[in-house]
């Protein structure tokens, strides 16, 4: 088994900054790609950012400049720096990877996600 879970988050006000982090465990053979994902109700789910195992990354225009997707690989962690944090990134954070466990082939994993709310 597989999983990734996800900390950071909670309530922040407009203009704040935050952490959010997902830690992958359990019978890893190998990592790929990583990412965060957000949704609101009645929204579908958006890729917020993506990075690669080569390091290269990708946002959402509207994070782009604010936030910073980095994984550490030793640990099996990927982190999401969220700064200038407006109302309209409140939001259901969500975890991906796509990991291939021991003797398996590679597939999507998601965690439970992390509820970031931004208000004053």
């Amino acid at each position: 088994q597989v999983h990734l879970v996800e900390s950071g988050g909670g309530l922040v006000q407009p203009g704040g900054s935050t952490r959010l982090s997902c830690v992958a465990s359990g019978n890893i053979g190998r990592i790929f790609d990583m990412g965060w994902f957000r949704q609101v109700p009645g929204d579908q789910r958006e890729l917020v950012a993506h990075i690669s195992t080569d390091g290269s990354t990708n946002y959402a225009d509207s994070v782009k400049g604010r936030f910073t997707i980095v994984r550490d690989s030793a640990k099996n962690t990927v982190y999401l720096a969220m700064h200038n944090l407006k109302p309209e990134d409140t939001a259901l954070y969500s975890c991906n990877a796509i990991i291939a466990a021991n003797l398996g082939g590679p597939r999507d994993y998601w965690g439970q996600g992390t509820q970031v709310t931004v208000s004053s």
